[in-house]
């Protein structure tokens, strides 16, 4: 794999820091600006949101211009974003500098995405889009209790200048390791809204909010399951996470191999197993041991179906990828928050702990069922599954 891959790893690996380093820090927050924790909640919601606007609004303002030079404007907006959060006098703006962090998030996949399976054969995209969200897979393991350790160490600002010199390193690895790489010169701002007229282009959208919000919304809550109905003590909650981690991690490459092979079967088995672990998951997590081997597959299975989630649209909109790929980015984060707020549905409605799993099941199998209707008839993608040209059979 080119070393540029790395590059673009790290700077994924800042960004999804920048997401979830804040978790652990929520009360340090709180009590430095006086508000309630809610209201300090609304760092990571309006984190949230602002990817997703991100997401589609700044990837469509930048699909003309050159690749690489995109991806370092972003950096930029990243670093100031964090350094904003770092020096922020005031709670209105630490939310500022999130949101302005935030707004670099969908984009910088969206386009990496894009640049990252350019470097490879058409063959090995889907492994090349892995090792690209590699990352984002070390931040959703690493973010909380590093950020947190450090933060409760140093400040809570110390985290953010943390992040922010991982964004300047990033930063020059772009700019050293990533070749440039031009925008299609084909495809102007109407064009690449035209892919929003493609059914499958909304299909596998939905898929991605079903599918993936189903494995985020159980995974909100899994402290509380953990502590409150397998028994384990809070303090045992950070190792059982980096349990959780390392199946991320399996999970991310081996289901961009499986999805270099055949997408579409990768997809449909991912999910099918996904909504099978996490009903296994919910019937037997009052055992320690279940709960443990229940956590790891959940990781395996749940991250296995990323690349193809993003290969998928991007292949559907071989002529206006970056488009596709930044709205994908946008439905990773609309699923975050609707397997979130289904899951809290369900606790306040008094089913427990094991409702988050029970939901995201659910969610999951809608998602499942979604990409079956898009599959009965076969069909090819537009560019078969690959951004540019290349044949990846999916069905």
């Amino acid at each position: 794999m080119p070393i540029g891959l790395l590059a673009l790893a790290l700077g994924g690996f800042g960004i999804g820091l920048t997401e979830f380093g804040i978790m652990g820090l929520l009360p340090e927050i709180a009590a430095d600006f006086h508000v309630s924790e809610p209201v300090a909640g609304y760092l990571i919601s309006g984190y949230a949101l602002s990817v997703a606007v991100g997401g589609i609004g700044l990837t469509l303002a930048v699909t003309r211009f050159d690749r690489k030079k995109v991806l370092l404007a972003l950096m930029v907006l990243f670093i100031a974003g964090n350094l904003i959060s770092a020096i922020a006098p005031t709670y209105s703006l630490l939310m500022v500098g999130r949101i302005v962090a935030a707004l670099c998030h969908g984009a910088f996949f969206g386009v990496g995405a894009v640049v990252a399976a350019d470097m490879v054969a058409p063959n090995k995209r889907a492994g090349a889009l892995a090792l690209m969200f590699t990352g984002l897979t070390a931040a959703n393991v690493l973010g909380v209790p590093l950020g947190t350790l450090l933060g409760q160490q140093l400040g809570w600002r110390s985290t953010f200048w943390a992040i922010t010199v991982i964004g300047v390193v990033a930063l020059a690895g772009i700019q050293l390791l990533v070749p440039a790489t031009p925008a299609s010169s084909e495809t102007g701002v109407r064009g690449e809204l035209r892919v929003f007229r493609r059914p499958q282009v909304w299909l596998s959208a939905g898929v991605t909010v079903l599918g993936f919000g189903g494995m985020f919304g159980a995974f909100t809550y899994i402290a509380f399951t953990l502590t409150e109905v397998s028994g384990f003590a809070s303090t045992m909650v950070p190792w059982l996470l980096v349990v959780f981690g390392v199946g991320l991690f399996v999970g991310n490459f081996a289901g961009g191999r499986a999805a270099d092979r055949a997408l579409n079967p990768a997809l449909l088995v991912t999910l099918a197993l996904l909504t099978v672990v996490l009903v296994v998951f919910a019937l037997t997590a009052h055992s320690k041991v279940m709960t443990v081997v229940s956590l790891l597959l959940m990781g395996v299975v749940g991250f296995a179906t990323v690349p193809g989630l993003q290969l998928r649209i991007m292949g559907y909109a071989k002529d206006a990828p970056t488009m596709a790929s930044g709205t994908n980015i946008a439905a990773f984060n609309v699923g975050n928050a609707l397997g979130a707020w289904l899951g809290g549905l369900a606790i306040g409605a008094g089913l427990g702990f094991t409702s988050p799993l029970w939901v995201g099941a659910a969610v999951t199998a809608a998602g499942l069922l979604l990409l079956l209707a898009g599959s009965v008839r076969p069909r090819r993608l537009v560019g078969a599954g690959a951004p540019h040209g290349g044949g990846v059979p999916v069905h």
